[in-house]
């Protein structure tokens, strides 16, 4: 199966995140036959009941292939025409997951063994499969992660630090408000004092951005609301604590600002002779922790149309993807 088939058909395999089972279960079929042929080893690795990790490794996996098997909602099936395939995933991750598996049959045609290929769940929305991985290593030395770069070795990724901002007020009837407090008011000030904030800037990762995501509150037009909230994003690009700081400062007593998730910016290692690029997403780097080596970041695609109902990924990106995860697997082989 060449790498714009095997992209189709995974891609017209629904797995948005927490219905992983059907993919990974096409996968450890397809990759059965690979370890069977080249004496290799697999492994279903639970995180999850009816969740689980991939992992095929041909000798001692001293370089890893990985990236993750769920989507984001809504699935759509895949078309392609003469430059891209189109699909759910097609570029986010399921068009990567095609060229690294075509990349490892070429190596293993050719006699190269000590690789691995990891498939983790639960990206999109937690890094539950990274972080179970991250228990669970297998001695590898380098991990080369793959995400949509346009096949350009990422030097850094930007963190995220998410949080739930919560007003409270008084209920009134509209038409005297003085007898009320109005959470939403309260929100209203708590943001703009967070938005007035001056956020740091990185001189590879650039600058700190906001993203208030959403926000609700309030029962009804004629009511004073008596509560309100907001989910923020920071795409963060250095120590969290200062933004944490400015946070809580602005806030004040106007909000309860709530940290739900943080997840550090990264510096990434670089190859001579790789283009490369900086990333203001997340991935599952950072909940690797290191256990399964020194991380690369490179893949097919952007990240401009993941997650869009104009997903695709450019099938000569694709054919060198294939090239480039070789060239990597081999030159890391011998550092």
């Amino acid at each position: 199966m060449d790498v714009f088939s095997l992209t189709r058909a995974l891609v017209d395999i629904e797995s948005i995140t927490g219905n992983e089972e059907p993919v990974g279960d096409y996968l450890l079929s397809l990759l059965g036959e690979l370890t069977r042929a080249h004496n290799g080893h697999l492994e279903s690795i639970e995180v999850e009941p009816r969740r689980f990790n991939v992992f095929a490794c041909f000798g001692t996996p001293t370089v890893t292939l990985s990236t993750h098997l769920d989507t984001v909602p809504p699935f759509f099936p895949s078309r392609e025409d003469e430059a891209n395939i189109w699909g759910r995933g097609a570029c986010d991750v399921k068009g990567i997951i095609a060229a690294m598996i075509c990349a490892a049959k070429d190596l293993l045609a050719e006699g190269v063994r000590n690789f691995g290929l990891l498939f983790v769940v639960g990206e999109e929305r937690n890094s539950a499969g990274a972080y179970h991985a991250a228990k669970t290593p297998r001695g590898s030395k380098f991990i080369i992660n793959g995400e949509p770069t346009e096949n350009r070795l990422a030097l850094g990724s930007k963190g995220a630090l998410r949080y739930e901002l919560k007003a409270s007020g008084r209920m009134a009837h509209s038409a005297y408000p003085e007898l009320g407090e109005s959470a939403i008011e309260k929100l209203l000030d708590a943001l703009q004092r967070i938005r007035a904030l001056a956020l740091p800037v990185d001189a590879i990762l650039g600058p700190c951005t906001l993203n208030i995501g959403q926000i609700q509150g309030g029962r009804a037009p004629n009511v004073v609301p008596d509560a309100a909230e907001a989910a923020l994003m920071f795409r963060l690009v250095g120590d969290p604590e200062p933004v944490r700081t400015a946070v809580t400062a602005a806030a004040g007593t106007l909000a309860e600002a709530q940290e739900i998730l943080c997840i550090p910016a990264i510096h990434l290692g670089s190859l001579e002779g790789f283009s490369t690029t900086v990333v203001a997403y997340t991935t599952d780097i950072p909940a690797f922790g290191g256990a399964w080596g020194q991380p690369f970041l490179l893949g097919p695609g952007t990240i401009h149309v993941a997650h869009t109902s104009e997903e695709r990924v450019p099938k000569a990106q694709l054919l060198e993807a294939v090239t480039i995860y070789k060239t990597m697997v081999k030159r890391l082989l011998t550092a």
